[in-house]
């Protein structure tokens, strides 16, 4: 069985791949969810990253996942909550469907993991003899919430609760935060005009890539004294 690795969910695209190669060492192994196979899933697996098929969608994948994460692994360093999805309000999907899918995936998902892989956590503690973490990806809009995406803001918003929660519950021996991002990539599709009022919305009116959510997690990952808080990414967009 393998040790101190750190998991990350959602890790096949933006962020969460950049996170994957970014942390993934000889010394620091990479777990990783994905929903769907594609080409950058394959280039994880040639770097060495191992890579778990996972639908988070219903309670029986996300135990499936949470059973084939712990029988190959004794401890994990950390787990990156990063799997998401993002869904608006409309006339086409019934209301009550838009906030369970919401709900499943940025609220049960992260809960259901969180415990069933916390003695994963506390054997790298014990192990090292150094606090693990927990780090949940959120939102800017927990502040502020979204006429557009009204579920999405709620769930991203339980989420943030849930580290203050887990923070308490697992005190000392793992460190659980969150980091709020705003804008950090485009999409490939989003047009010039799109990208212009986009960057508008926040004070420093870049989009800095992936990399400044990289460092931020991995700021997390090495202090041993934060929890229980929310890293902003917004680049001042609360203030704009």
């Amino acid at each position: 069985m393998l040790n101190n690795a750190i998991l990350i969910t959602g890790a096949g695209k933006r962020l969460g791949f950049a996170l994957a190669q970014a942390l993934h060492s000889c010394d620091t192994p990479v777990v990783i969810s994905y929903r769907t196979d594609h080409p950058q899933i394959q280039q994880l697996r040639e770097l060495g990253v191992h890579c778990i098929q996972a639908d988070f969608a219903d309670d029986d994948g996300i135990q499936a996942f949470s059973q084939k994460v712990s029988e190959q692994y004794q401890s994990l360093k950390a787990i990156i909550h990063n799997a998401s999805d993002w869904v608006a309000e409309t006339a086409e999907i019934a209301a009550s469907e838009v906030m369970a899918k919401m709900l499943q995936v940025h609220v049960q998902a992260p809960y259901q993991l969180n415990l069933a892989l916390q003695p994963l956590l506390l054997n790298y503690q014990q192990r090292t003899n150094s606090a693990a973490d927990i780090v949940h990806l959120t939102d800017y809009i927990v502040e502020k919430g979204s006429k557009k995406h009204i579920a999405y803001a709620a769930s991203k918003a339980a989420l943030a609760n849930l580290t203050l929660s887990f923070s308490t519950l697992l005190a000392p021996k793992v460190k659980v935060n969150s980091i709020a991002p705003s804008l950090l990539m485009f999409n490939d599709d989003d047009d010039d005009n799109y990208q212009q009022k986009a960057l508008k919305k926040s004070l420093m009116q870049i989009a800095p890539g992936a990399f400044e959510g990289v460092q931020a997690v991995q700021y997390l990952l090495n202090s041993r004294y934060i929890t229980g808080t929310t890293i902003h990414l917004d680049g001042g967009r609360h203030l704009a």
